[in-house]
């Protein structure tokens, strides 16, 4: 997992960018700004760069203000900390920019799918990239201060879907304790990031489940946006994210998918799925790739053609 070598690598080096994936979610942004924080007490020069902006309901987090939406020279950076990506190809319209940087450093809980990095610490069975910062800071001896601790907390937190999903664990917990007990406010957050809704985001919501349907004996719950509804509701994809989880939340669903249209007949296809039922199974063999209960894959449209698709690969499953 190569730890110990990250940690060296944030003292031997002085200049550092830290990126993720397009669309960043809580886990991606608390993973860079609480390493930012970190990096900072250090007396490094840290730039986070995100392709896409911030969604609004993550704008309290403790440095947002400091992303950035380009690379800039690569030679004006040691290293570049890729954090819950593990590709660079995730990364968008920097790609380019991010690979010729000197040292590539991966810090992330997905499966590994590129050997462009130098160094990688990456644990597939932990909860979130989150909880792999807090055993870096934990492991550095650094204090856990206020903004640390908050963007920790809320990128363990969103991950783990408050706590219950699969990977969620003793340590998870014990995690999150430290981190309330450094200044995270549970309560703060989970307001913050879960009950701040924009009246955009209701009307998407109403739109998407005018789309439910079901299959397989309604094992299979689904639902679709297309851009033509995002353009309607001057809605970003950001409005979306956790709509994924809405037929999950029915009786004799055991797998839920979310198809939004990102680009002219290019859909999105996010998957999760209740106990077992691996739905990494499915993205992967199209294309995708995830974890057991959460996955996503690109797919090309027409929509129908997609959907099959989907639905071919999912029958394998259950």
């Amino acid at each position: 997992m190569m730890i110990n070598e990250v940690i060296a690598s944030f003292y031997q080096h002085q200049a550092f960018l830290i990126a993720s994936h397009i669309r960043p979610d809580g886990d991606s942004i608390g993973s860079e700004l609480s390493l930012y924080h970190i990096l900072r007490s250090l007396g490094k020069d840290v730039t986070v760069y995100n392709q896409d902006q911030t969604p609004s309901y993550y704008r309290f987090l403790p440095g947002s203000e400091v992303i950035v939406h380009t690379v800039g020279k690569p030679e004006s950076y040691d290293a570049a900390i890729i954090v819950d990506c593990n590709g660079l190809d995730r990364i968008g319209s920097g790609e380019e920019e991010v690979g010729r940087i000197k040292q590539l450093i991966n810090i992330d809980h997905h499966v590994p799918r590129q050997s462009k990095f130098h160094l990688s610490y990456t644990d597939a069975s932990s909860s979130s990239t989150g909880e792999l910062i807090y055993r870096l800071a934990v492991a550095m001896g650094i204090e856990i201060t206020f903004p640390v601790a908050t963007n920790l907390f809320t990128a363990i937190m969103t991950d783990t879907g408050r706590f219950c999903y699969k990977g969620t664990n003793k340590e998870t917990f014990l995690a999150a304790a430290d981190l309330v007990a450094c200044g995270a406010d549970p309560q703060f957050i989970g307001e913050r990031v879960y009950e701040s809704n924009s009246t955009i985001k209701i009307c998407l919501l109403k739109r998407a489940l005018e789309t439910l349907r079901f299959d397989f004996d309604g094992r299979v719950g689904s639902m679709v946006l297309f851009r033509q509804d995002f353009a309607d509701l001057d809605a970003k994809y950001e409005h979306a994210e956790d709509f994924v989880n809405m037929p999950k939340e029915i009786e004799t669903v055991d797998i839920s998918v979310f198809y939004t249209e990102i680009e002219p007949d290019i859909f999105k296809a996010s998957f999760r799925s209740k106990r077992d039922v691996n739905v990494e199974r499915i993205a992967s063999s199209l294309g995708g790739g995830g974890h057991i209960n959460a996955a996503s894959c690109n797919l090309e449209g027409p929509f129908a053609v997609a959907c099959e698709r989907v639905l071919t690969a999912t029958e394998s499953v259950l």
